[in-house]
């Protein structure tokens, strides 16, 4: 196995340990080729990581090794890369990276960082996400084309109440549908905005969506993971690369091609030709900011109550039992 490298980028160099060790066993790729792609995608992984507290999710030893999630930022943290302080439904907090240019990324990418999972706040405002984040989850028996079938109806229900969604992949099956806001609401308030668009699709499609918690109760449908918009909840982010086999990456997508596309079209080896191409076709996000107060009056309206939160979350005001239902008959 070659030495490390030292990698020039942006006037900073970034030394690159093991660059041959494999880290997608399947295609062969290597540490040096993440690296690689993510300098050719810098600008779009930038766009949606930049001041935002990131936690990283590292696979030393390649996809096919163990993992974990590197939430505080690791010892000899470069002086030039800046961190937030966020908070944790506990109340610990924890300094976090802030991905602010290719060195930082291509750092990150040094300690086996392949997916990045920033929070939807800013460093400067850490209780008040400026993204509203959708995940559209195929469940068993359902595929990406379910996800999509559903991703349609959301884009017309938000244009409905005044806004506008960018789609992603998600590396996996499934799609994001983020929406950019104004940094006013809390954590809570964005959680019940997903939710009021989860029941209401819900409505629409009946049968094919759910935002059933339980796994045991959602069957054949696609998921809104409206706690996706819980604190300390991460999405993918946009350009991240994914633990699978074949090296898949969450990919920002045209509402157009939805129809079109397959989650495995986009991978290391083939992202990096389509940003040449169209470049982040999500790059506009940042020219809009949108309100909440369409989507809470919805909620209310619903006058459904909240939904369980996940298990490692408090307790919270007006939560329903956290009880598996098969459970609770059982007691």
């Amino acid at each position: 196995m070659a030495g490390a490298v030292e990698l020039e980028v942006d006037g900073r160099a970034v030394r690159l340990s093991n660059p041959d060790k494999v880290y997608f066993p399947e295609p062969g790729f290597t540490k040096r080729d993440v690296a690689e792609y993510y300098l050719a995608v810098a600008p779009g992984v930038l766009r949606g990581l930049r001041n935002r507290p990131t936690t990283l999710q590292r696979f030393p030893d390649g996809v096919e090794g163990e993992f974990f999630y590197q939430k505080r930022a690791p010892k000899g943290l470069p002086e030039w890369l800046p961190t937030a302080r966020i908070a944790f439904p506990s109340g610990r907090t924890a300094d976090e990276i802030c991905p602010n240019e290719p060195a930082a990324v291509l750092w990150a990418a040094n300690l086996g960082c392949l997916t990045f999972h920033p929070w939807p706040v800013r460093r400067g405002d850490t209780e008040h996400p400026d993204e509203l984040r959708i995940d559209l989850d195929p469940q068993p028996g359902t595929d990406f084309h379910d996800a999509v079938r559903a991703a349609h109806q959301l884009r017309v229900l938000l244009e409905e109440y005044g806004l506008r969604g960018w789609p992603k992949t998600s590396g996996g099956r499934g799609l994001h549908v983020y929406v950019p806001l104004e940094p006013r609401w809390t954590f809570t308030d964005c959680r019940h905005a997903v939710i009021a668009l989860g029941r209401e699709l819900e409505h629409r499609m009946p049968g094919e969506v759910t935002t059933k918690w339980w796994k045991e109760e959602r069957g054949e449908r696609i998921f809104v993971d409206y706690n996706q918009m819980a604190r300390d909840r991460t999405i993918a982010s946009v350009y991240s690369l994914r633990a699978r086999p074949q090296a898949t990456a969450s990919t920002p997508l045209r509402w157009e091609e939805l129809d079109e596309v397959s989650p495995t079209d986009f991978d290391l080896r083939t992202v990096p030709e389509r940003f040449a191409e169209l470049g982040d076709l999500h790059a506009d996000m940042e020219e809009h900011a949108f309100g909440l107060d369409a989507l809470l009056e919805l909620y209310a309206h619903q006058d459904a109550g909240d939904l369980p939160y996940p298990p490692d979350h408090p307790k919270m005001p007006g939560e329903p039992a956290r009880v598996q239902p098969s459970r609770a008959r059982k007691s």
